[in-house]
């Protein structure tokens, strides 16, 4: 028999199968990864470097949901809020995967070049370099909370009904089902202001 004409395995493959086990079960391990793909544990280590690099190739098959086009799209401010938008999407989808993600170093090349593009257009926006990781670190924070956020029940706070907690009831009440929206729409904009006051305080510091 020939070889087959196409390779039984691949690194895009074992990234989509370890993510497929995450988003079923909150983890995978490589032997895992091999019976699903149905090859020996040792196939999938000579692809990628031990579960590490398995959980890399899971991060680019959820970062490969996320535009990086949005980036270019007018203004530092702008660019950021519509790139934040589409990086919360692209996680929602994956909420089991954002915990092992975010305790977990990123390495994977695709992922880098996202940051690169973020870091480049704080530089080019005018920012201090001591500033631009905090707020990358923050937007951070904010979107993948906010992407784990929007997994979970819609009524969180449970009062009961002889509740000794009526106001938190009634304004829980009151916000219905967009609860997680509506906090990542807060949550956005305070945090893109404090930004822009940031360089607004910057400028006036350089012309003092």
């Amino acid at each position: 028999m020939g070889r087959p004409k196409k390779a039984l395995l691949d690194r895009t493959r074992i990234g989509r199968t370890a993510l497929e086990l995450v988003d079923e079960t909150g983890d995978f391990t490589v032997p895992e990864v091999a019976r699903r793909l149905g090859v020996q544990t040792a196939s999938v280590y000579h692809h990628v470097e031990g579960r590490a690099g398995v959980i890399e190739l899971l991060r680019e098959q959820v970062v490969a949901g996320l535009d990086a086009g949005t980036l270019a799209t007018g203004p530092w401010d702008v660019a950021l809020e519509v790139w934040a938008r589409s990086y919360r999407a692209a996680f929602a989808a994956h909420p089991r995967a954002i915990a092992m993600l975010m305790t977990s170093p990123v390495r994977a090349v695709r992922v880098i070049e996202h940051y690169e593009r973020v870091v480049s257009l704080l530089g080019e926006a005018g920012f201090a370099p001591a500033a631009v990781m905090p707020i990358v670190t923050g937007l951070d924070n904010i979107v993948l909370g906010s992407a784990l956020d929007m997994s979970a029940p819609e009524v969180m706070w449970i009062v009961g009904e002889e509740s000794r907690a009526p106001r938190l009831a009634e304004a829980q009440a009151a916000t219905g089902p967009d609860r997680a929206d509506l906090a990542f729409d807060l949550t956005l904009a305070g945090f893109l202001a404090h930004c822009r006051e940031l360089l607004a305080s910057k400028g006036r510091a350089a012309e003092a």
